[in-house]
């Protein structure tokens, strides 16, 4: 007996059949993926669904939608891992059909909800199934949930454009079971319309500003404080002709239109759009009424609270400076951001203050605390220290004397500060901080140091203790360096501890663009807006212009830290590439002999870094000159080692390669050049 052949099982099909499919929804992305079983359910083709969830407005109801979204939300809120849920669609061809959903929850290891997987499934009719949704109970837990659900998401809401995203977002339209919606503003005599919601609102685009009159059905309800409820959307054209061409284009059938009343003033007005709506029920008048006073109060509260920072923010403003003075060969950018959150303002401050002798100081500070009385200390420290830089003390001095200041207040406040006198002449930086974070500089290479700078108590605390020290340590900026001043706010985060921050801060800033502008915008974009922006931000970033000599006369400098292992070899590479591509690569040995025993003297023999220049002289003949500048006074001499010694052969070795050498006084320093003469072709 021969057996049949077996056909291969399609499981696709078979859950076409049945009225089963999956679902795989990321709440973190919004992303949702339907399989062919789920997309036969709810009546979708593959090309109809876009893989997000407003994609399924076209068949699940807005009522049944928030139905679905309360019980995903109790799920997560509960901390269950399983729902259940009923739900009615639109099929094709206009009948309604009866579905289930039934989703697990998928959590991380710190219990945030972050994934749903489930199973979609067409509901029998038979009686049990049936009589899980009745229709008064139905329509009661309806109006129950779609209020609870607005009123908890603009419970959230704190300024105008929050709760403006609560109406507009995904689920917008859904928590007021509408197909679209217009929030507008009262300004003086005008609507402003700040929030079309829906897929043919956009039509409205053009009455984004307009009087209130009675020449449109949102700008009459709120002239005599009533709404109207229109059952024939078309038929309102009649009465407004000004409306006429946008209902057509539209095409829905019905609308309400609310005003905001809030203690006794109407703030605004709401009009609510449906499709396949023909009357209002009283229920659903009492809906619609209730709804348009929870956003009228939330608007309110939003607006005062807008109110409320914007004048927060003009006084912060008004205490800081205007404007930067202008500083030759160099580059000043500042910025200040105040947080995106809360009602409150901080004590960030910087400033830019000229100095004598040609000098500016550089001051970048945090108060402590976020509040009107921070903002108040550091207008008054701010200009205290502007008063003590001017008078031309040490940068030590001028800490010291400003935390006497703010000792003597009425207050109990502290502040952290650092303060750089800058001498745009010399490139040299001196720099005290008080209990702040450390000043950053980009080297010419791209590479970002961090120096040390050893620093002392916050302001006010350092009186306080009898500790009104402050270190100050020299550092060298060489044309083309850029250093950075901050409040921590750039660099601090729940998330992340001072070190990990500082580390960010140095990266972004090695891959920023050169200019002082640019580089506060990109540090601003990439940093503070990362962070969630709260924390108030000061920003100062200084730049020394690039000295790149002339065509015919290069000019190339570099700046050699100390505590830098790497500098030494980086400088020794670019002074081998850059003769390269000056065309003098045949005296690039010589010059890197020379440039590496003057860099190991000065690193040696000197408390600090030497600065390394190299330039093209003009001709004939044809030379090349080497500088390297230290902090030291004293003139190297040459010696005669014996045999044995293994030092003192440093001069004897530039003397070799070098045609003409020399020393020269340089201020706090001195500077060593060498010549060197290069071939014919």
């Amino acid at each position: 007996m021969t057996s049949a052949k077996k056909r291969p099982v399609d499981v696709e099909q078979c859950l076409l059949r049945t009225g089963v499919g999956g679902f795989d929804w990321d709440l973190e992305t919004g992303e949702l993926g339907l399989d062919a079983g789920s997309l036969a359910v709810l009546d979708l083709r593959p090309d109809e669904f876009d893989g997000k969830v407003t994609s399924l407005q076209a068949r699940i109801p807005p009522e049944e939608a928030v139905r679905i979204n309360y019980a995903v939300t109790e799920a997560v809120a509960s901390g269950g891992d399983r729902y259940g849920v009923y739900f009615r669609s639109r099929r094709r061809d206009g009948s309604t059909h009866l579905g289930h959903a039934r989703g697990h929850i998928v959590r991380d290891d710190e219990g945030r909800a972050v994934r749903v997987l489930g199973v979609l499934r067409t509901a029998s009719d038979d009686a049990a199934e049936l009589a899980v949704i009745d229709p008064r109970e139905e329509r009661r837990q309806g109006i129950a949930l779609m209020v609870q659900g607005t009123t908890q998401a603009l419970s959230r809401a704190v300024t105008v454009d929050d709760v403006v995203a609560v109406l507009s977002g995904a689920s917008g339209l859904d928590r007021f079971a509408a197909d679209g919606l217009v929030l507008g503003l009262v300004e003086g005599e005008n609507m402003k319309l700040i929030a079309l919601v829906g897929q043919t609102m956009q039509a409205l685009d053009e009455l984004k500003l307009y009087q209130v009159d009675e020449s449109l059905p949102l700008a009459e309800a709120v002239m005599t404080r009533r709404p109207r409820f229109v059952d024939s959307l078309p038929d309102l054209a009649s009465r407004f002709t000004r409306l006429g061409p946008y209902i057509e284009h539209m095409r829905l059938d019905s609308a309400a239109f609310l005003p905001l009343v809030a203690q006794d003033r109407a703030i605004g007005g709401l009009a609510l759009f449906y499709r396949g709506r023909k009357d209002f029920t009283d229920a659903d008048r009492n809906l619609c009424i209730g709804l348009s006073g929870i956003v009228a109060q939330s608007l309110q509260r939003a607006m005062l609270f807008d109110e409320e920072r914007d004048l927060a923010k003009s006084l912060q403003a008004t205490m800081l400076p205007r404007g930067v003075p202008d500083v030759a060969d160099s580059e000043v950018a500042v910025r200040y951001h105040a947080a995106w959150g809360g009602r409150d303002v901080g004590g960030d401050f910087y400033d830019v203050i000229a100095l004598p002798r040609g000098r500016i100081g550089l001051v970048v500070g945090d108060v402590q605390g976020h509040d009107t009385h921070a903002a108040a200390i550091m207008g008054q420290l701010r200009i205290a220290l502007r008063a003590f830089a001017g008078e031309g003390h040490p940068p030590g001095t001028v800490l010291s004397r400003a935390s006497r200041f703010l000792a003597e207040l009425d207050t109990e406040r502290f502040a952290t500060c650092t303060y750089a006198q800058f001498d745009p002449a010399t490139g040299i930086v001196r720099a005290v901080r008080a209990g702040h974070l450390p000043p950053l500089v980009r080297h010419v290479d791209g590479r970002v140091g961090v120096p040390r700078v050893p620093g002392g108590l916050p302001l006010g605390l350092a009186t306080e203790f009898g500790m009104e020290d402050y270190p100050e340590v020299r550092l060298d900026l060489v044309p083309g360096e850029t250093m950075v001043l901050c409040t921590d706010g750039l660099v601090e985060d729940a998330a992340l501890d001072l070190d990990t921050g500082m580390h960010n801060l140095a990266q972004v800033m090695s891959e920023g663009p050169e200019s002082a502008e640019a580089l506060a915008d990109h540090l601003s974009h990439a940093l503070w807006e990362r962070w969630g922006a709260s924390d108030d931000v000061a920003l100062l970033v200084l730049r020394r212009l690039p000295d790149p000599g002339t065509l015919q006369e290069p000019r190339i400098h570099r700046y050699v830290h100390q505590a830098d292992p790497e500098g030494l070899a980086d400088a020794r590479a670019a002074l081998r590439e850059h003769l390269a591509s000056w065309g003098f690569g045949t005296v690039a040995d010589d010059v890197e002999v020379a440039a590496g025993e003057l860099l190991v003297n000065a690193l040696v023999h000197t408390d600090g870094g030497a600065i390394l220049t190299l330039e093209v002289l003009s001709g004939p003949p044809r030379r090349v000159r080497l500088w390297v500048k230290d902090r030291s006074s004293t003139r190297p001499r040459r010696r005669s080692p014996a045999e044995t010694a293994t030092s003192g052969r440093g001069l004897l070795l530039v003397e070799a390669v070098a045609a003409n050498w020399g020393v020269e006084p340089r201020g706090e320093g001195k500077a060593v050049w060498c010549d060197f003469a290069v071939p014919d072709d």
